[in-house]
This record gives C-alpha cells, sequence and structure tokens, in this order.
C-alpha cells in the first residue's frame, strides 16, 4: 500500500487516485496522517484489503496536492557517509558505526515544493528515507519494524554546516523545506513485490529555465553501508524507536561539495529527486 498526505488527512493512493482513510474506515482510523503509525499493526492490517482504484470513493490526485506523507514525526534521525562512494568523494574513510545527527522536524514539506535558498552553499543530497512502524528498544537487524520507505531530500547549507570550529549538521540541514518527502510511504510489501528492496536505484537531476535536465546523482542502495535494517538495530540499541519517526539513510556520490569545481543549488533550478518503486518529488529554488 501507499500511505499519503493529501490537505493533513491520511489517504490511501491508487494509481492517480487518493482515498480518505477516515471516511473509507468510517472512522475507526481518524484524519490524521500520524495516527496511522500510532495504530500500525491494526491499520495495516486494515488497509491491506482496500482495493483503492475500484473505491467509488476515491478522488484524482497529483503530487502537487500532496504534503509531507509522514507530517510531524518525534524524531528524525540521518545517516552520515552511509555510501561507501560518498564517502570517497569526501574523502573520509568509512564509519565503523553509523554517524547519527538530526534533522529538525520543522524543516519537513512535501514532494512538490517551492524552497528559499538560505544562501549560495546550498547542497543536494537524494536519500531513501525510512519510517518507523511498531518501533521500541533493543529491534532486531529486520524489516519488521519500518513501516515504510519514501523519497527524500537531505537539503545542505554548506556554509552553516561548517559555520565556526565545529560542525552545525543539524542547524545546516533543518532551514524551511530542506528536508522534502514523499509523495507516499510505501510498505515493504508492496515495494518487495516488485523490485530487489536491498538494490533501489536511487538519483536526482537538476534542470533551469525549463531547460534539459542534468544528473547530478546516479546511485544504488546496495552500496549502503550500514542497512535499513542494520540501522534499526543500531538506533534503537541507544534510543527508543517510535512510530512515524524517519530514518534519513544516507546519500550515493554526486553532491556539489564533492566536486571539482564545488557546485550548488542556484534560484531557478529545479531538483528533481527519483528512488525506484517509491516515486518522485521535486523542488524549485527561489532567492
Amino acid at each position: 500500500m501507499r500511505i499519503a498526505n493529501r490537505g493533513g488527512r491520511a489517504v490511501l493512493l491508487g494509481q492517480g487516485v487518493a482515498l480518505d482513510v477516515a471516511t473509507a474506515s468510517s472512522g475507526r482510523f481518524g484524519p490524521d496522517p500520524m495516527a496511522v503509525y500510532r495504530a500500525w499493526r491494526e491499520f495495516a492490517a486494515w488497509a491491506s484489503g482496500i482495493d483503492v482504484g475500484a473505491d467509488p470513493a476515491a478522488q484524482p490526485v497529483e503530487g502537487a496536492g500532496l504534503d509531507a506523507p509522514v507530517p510531524a514525526p518525534q524524531q528524525v534521525f540521518a545517516i552520515g557517509l552511509n555510501y561507501a562512494d560518498h564517502a570517497k568523494e569526501t574523502g573520509m574513510a568509512l564509519p565503523e558505526d553509523p554517524l547519527v545527527f538530526t534533522k529538525f522536524p520543522s524543516a519537513l514539506a512535501g514532494p512538490e515544493t517551492t524552497v528559499r535558498l538560505s544562501g549560495d552553499r546550498v547542497d543536494w543530497e537524494a536519500e531513501l528515507v525510512a519510517v518507523v512502524g511498531e518501533g521500541g528498544r533493543d529491534l532486531p537487524a529486520t524489516w519488521d519494524a519500518v513501516a515504510g520507505l519514501t523519497v527524500g531530500q537531505d537539503l545542505s547549507d554548506r556554509t552553516v554546516q561548517n559555520r565556526g570550529d565545529r560542525p552545525q549538521f543539524g542547524l545546516g540541514k533543518s532551514f524551511a523545506g530542506y528536508a522534502p518527502t514523499g509523495p507516499a510511504v510505501v510498505t515493504i510489501d508492496e515495494l518487495r513485490a516488485g523490485h530487489d528492496l536491498d538494490a533501489l536505484r536511487i538519483g536526482c537531476r537538476v534542470s533551469e529555465d525549463g531547460g534539459e535536465e542534468r544528473v547530478l546523482q546516479d546511485g544504488t542502495t546496495a552500496d549502503l553501508v550500514f542497512t535499513v535494517p542494520e540501522l534499526v538495530h543500531r538506533l534503537s540499541a541507544v534510543v527508543e524507536l517510535r512510530p512515524g519517526d524517519l530514518i534519513f539513510t544516507g546519500t550515493p556520490s554526486g553532491v556539489g561539495l564533492g566536486r571539482s569545481p564545488q557546485e550548488f543549488l542556484k534560484p531557478g533550478q529545479v531538483l528533481t529527486t527519483e528512488i525506484e518503486g517509491l516515486g518522485t518529488i521535486r523542488q524549485t529554488f527561489t532567492a
């Protein structure tokens, strides 16, 4: 199933249509997009039996009509240097343990947005984002605790991130709109049915003034240093993972900081991020 957020209400997505969860369940599940994760096991069992496309209550929907699928997580984790080729382009050794920082939830945005650049050194980072289902502590390294996956961008102001003599990862990556996600949370069973869950194609491309798109990143999640199940296990050994928490799992090579010469986002550019089986998100940048 694909779970999205339309106008602040949880919906199930079909081919070009959306079905309101509260309406379709006759109030069994409320409209709050976060509520489905707080009752994840019950909700998943109900939703798995719904044929969205055949339901007469389903309404047409486009990406521009969707908001962040998980709009108010209690915790947002992000993992640094989690692709070997990205670590190489930054000149850093592979981490022995996950490098964890946070993006503040106020940075979250939907799949089709306009983002105001905070400076002239804002970078792109295409990311697979895992959404926690039931959560807990000391979880095994399996997919069981993961409700689904979605597309994300870890937009990063490199000036703020590296300002002073200590890095400010959280602040540099948490300006308004710097955590776009969507278009939907795709459950593991649906994704596994048609794709190799451990080798999803991931990347992003940029265009400007309506011109031809240029590829910036093109990788695969097979290159992850720590897989999603391993991250769930490692994180839950320290903190309690809670329903609806997000884990930005890192980015492949091709970021602007690692290029020669370095390259950063500019006003007027449109960034499209795509992950196999999950869909695309698109950001337009202004000064």
